[in-house]
């Protein structure tokens, strides 16, 4: 058997697969806010209880924010700053005292579970993409990841948006120090604070979708401009990839609107006929656990 870790910004999920692709268990903890130590032993302490659970020592799959640097060894790029510049995969194994395990940037995890048998099930090419507490992507060809000479293959989320408006310059601050990027303007905060600015209410991401459904004139304008702004941004990946699938993932891929909105807006941006526009933009045919179910394959059968 083998275990799944998705590192997030908020929680730390584990799940147990059977070799047969059959889940075993399933535990779920809130990510710790105050320490790069405490996140360790979090994420060890799911990884203890799991293996309790089923009474068996498993081989572990870690999906982090971010990605190991092949130059330093450390992590880089993670929207959980407290994991920059760490080795977290020495640190890791160090604390459990043990070598069977394996880390991967948590989008490419998302993607090769879902281009292997889940929504981009058959494509050669599918872009994964996390919008969560960060904005995320990862590259799968003919069901292998694109990691790159950085890396930072799929990293979408820190090109600037593109084609900004007026009002879009220079853009919000992001983490990494530049403005405008598209993580900070699609992401779940980002969305939040849109509709907290625009409001004066705070609303959880899915929420002022559903208030847009109901027709709530102030969550319906919101929720047009987020469509855009994801829209012109998934643009820049067809353009440049061509995929043949794009699958969101992350707590707003639950935003039905954005499956019928964002493919309509974006045959304006998108570099070939606007009627013949190939790609599909689909939900997680696995929901929340393809990222877990994407780090548990880690390990081959």
């Amino acid at each position: 058997m083998r275990i799944g870790i998705d590192l997030g910004g908020t929680k730390i999920e584990g799940i147990v697969l059977a070799d047969d692709g059959r889940e075993r268990a399933r535990l779920r903890v809130p990510t710790p806010r105050d320490s790069y130590e405490a996140t360790l032993e979090a994420v060890a302490g799911v990884i203890r209880e799991l293996e309790a659970q089923v009474g068996e020592t498993c081989r572990v799959g870690v999906g982090h924010p971010g990605a190991i640097s092949p130059a330093t060894g450390l992590v880089k790029n993670a929207n959980s700053t407290r994991l920059n510049g760490r080795p977290l995969d020495v640190d890791l194994k160090q604390v459990l005292d043990r070598t069977d395990i394996r880390l991967s940037n948590d989008a490419n995890c998302f993607a090769v579970s879902e281009a292997s048998d889940g929504a981009g099930a058959g494509a050669p090419i599918v872009f994964g993409v996390i919008l969560g507490t960060g904005v995320g992507g990862g590259v799968v060809i003919d069901g292998r990841p694109v990691v790159g000479a950085q890396a930072v293959g799929g990293e979408w989320g820190h090109n600037a948006l593109p084609l900004p408006r007026d009002d879009e310059r220079p853009g919000p601050q992001c983490y990494c120090g530049r403005k405008g990027c598209v993580e900070s303007w699609v992401s779940g905060p980002a969305f939040q604070a849109q509709y907290v600015k625009a409001s004066g209410s705070e609303l959880r991401a899915t929420d002022i979708a559903e208030a847009a459904a109901t027709g709530e004139k102030i969550a319906s304008e919101c929720l047009e401009r987020y469509c855009d702004r994801l829209a012109r941004s998934l643009a820049n990946v067809v353009n440049l990839l061509d995929p043949h699938v794009i699958v969101l993932g992350g707590g707003l891929s639950k935003i039905p609107q954005l499956y019928e909105r964002v493919p309509e807006l974006w045959k304006d941006y998108i570099f070939s006929e606007r009627d013949r526009i190939a790609t599909r933009l689909r939900p997680p045919q696995h929901g929340d656990s393809s990222g877990v179910r994407g780090a548990a394959w880690l390990w081959p059968v």
